[in-house]
């Protein structure tokens, strides 16, 4: 279900000008969400959502401009559809295709891999915390499963992001995470800033991020597991 389209994004996916889809809905409740109106939707109300011939037409008008497409939201793979709309865009434009996901549908990812050219895998917590950093939602177990799926795999380009919330995630909480990985080496990782001026629980807005010496200290201590640290801030 697509809610929007984006026409232009030099940010979305790396090294490439895009265009972005936004999914409506998502399975968690992550409470610093930044696309808290992409969350509480109604998911029977159709009637603003995109066709998927709607989408290709709108993307091939486009291929003039862009060179990529990225599928976000919300969560996309909440949807088995979407899993053909990355079909039919891989098959009837020109354009590279990245995917966005949280991570908790392994088998839904497994089936997309075939199409897409890049995953941005969202990892919310250190496994213990999972729970709580998806507003009750979510447990690691899947998580990891998309992830070993990832690191296991050569055709796609993907990379592991978190966004660092105070209270949320802190730099043990992402420590611990790469020793659930090892001693697979990840190919690319990025520390996101976060930023509080729209989140879906109200009780985070206006909330200091870290500074950003304390992610740059974090990335400093992750230069042995990860090849190439982004840092988002």
């Amino acid at each position: 279900m697509i809610r929007s389209i984006q026409g232009t994004s030099l940010i979305e996916y790396p090294g490439r000008i895009s265009s972005v889809l936004f999914t409506a809905g998502c399975n968690l409740a992550c409470p610093y969400c930044h696309n808290p109106e992409l969350v509480n939707v109604d998911l029977l109300d159709e009637e603003f959502c995109l066709s998927h011939d709607t989408v290709i037409e709108e993307l091939n008008e486009r291929a003039g401009f862009i060179d990529a497409v990225v599928l976000t939201g919300g969560e996309p793979l909440l949807y088995d559809s979407n899993i053909n709309l990355l079909r039919r865009i891989k098959e009837e434009t020109p354009l590279a295709i990245k995917l966005d996901t949280n991570g908790t549908y392994p088998e839904r990812l497994k089936n997309a891999l075939s199409y897409v050219d890049f995953v941005a895998m969202d990892l919310k917590s250190s496994p213990e915390k999972y729970i709580f950093a998806t507003g009750g939602r979510a447990r690691f177990n899947s998580v990891r499963k998309s992830a070993m799926l990832l690191l296991n795999q050569t055709e796609t380009e993907y990379e592991f992001r978190s966004t660092m919330v105070p209270g949320i995630i802190n730099a043990e909480d992402v420590l611990l995470l790469l020793d659930e990985f090892a001693p697979a080496k990840i190919k690319r990782y990025a520390l996101q800033m976060f930023r509080s001026e729209k989140t879906l629980s109200p009780e985070l807005n206006g909330m200091p991020s870290y500074p950003s010496e304390y992610i740059e200290a974090l990335a400093a201590k992750m230069v042995d597991r990860v090849e190439d640290i982004q840092l988002r801030i």
